[in-house]
């Protein structure tokens, strides 16, 4: 849905599950052997985790955006408890957290979380607050105060409801 650029560093994989499911045509491409490829997914258990990481997810980034959660789901600190991840030091001394299992998208999840703590972007990802679209979007407003995935569309919508509504 969103013309926005992608998040910065592994915040695009959280973008990139959140984004897997369209709200408004209820398309989802965890629905597909591609979709489900492109996360490394290989059965249905692992896609049901993947789907319900996903919603819990989305809930994170409807809170960073101030707004309510759009259901009620199992919490991201949860889900994530049981994601492993490891302190790697490199060669030049740089200490970073990295999934215990690099195939466990739960641990890839969890050490995208960690990095954008750090770098401190984790809170400008975050979800539309339209209740037919909640796609993820890295808000790179100055003031951190974006509301929409896409002015032209779910802004332009909200915008005109209001004007309507007076």
């Amino acid at each position: 849905m969103s013309e926005r650029v992608p998040a910065p560093g592994g915040l695009a994989l959280v973008q990139d599950l959140v984004n897997t499911l369209d709200l408004e045509s209820g398309e989802d491409s965890l629905d597909t052997a591609e979709g489900r490829a492109r996360f490394g997914l290989a059965g249905e258990r692992e896609t049901a985790a993947a789907r319900e990481l996903r919603e819990a997810l989305r809930v994170a980034l409807l809170a960073h955006a101030g707004h309510p959660a759009h259901r009620e789901v199992v919490p991201l600190q949860a889900l994530l408890a049981e994601a492993p991840l490891v302190v790697t030091v490199g060669a030049d001394g740089a200490a970073a957290l990295a999934p215990a299992d690099g195939r466990a998208l739960a641990s890839r999840v969890a050490a995208a979380i960690a990095e954008a703590l750090v770098a401190g972007t984790w809170g400008r990802l975050k979800a539309c607050e339209a209740a037919d679209c909640h796609w993820a979007y890295y808000d790179r407003s100055p003031a951190g105060r974006g509301r929409w995935c896409s002015m032209p569309v779910c802004g332009a919508r909200a915008k005109m409801r209001r004007y309507r509504a007076r």
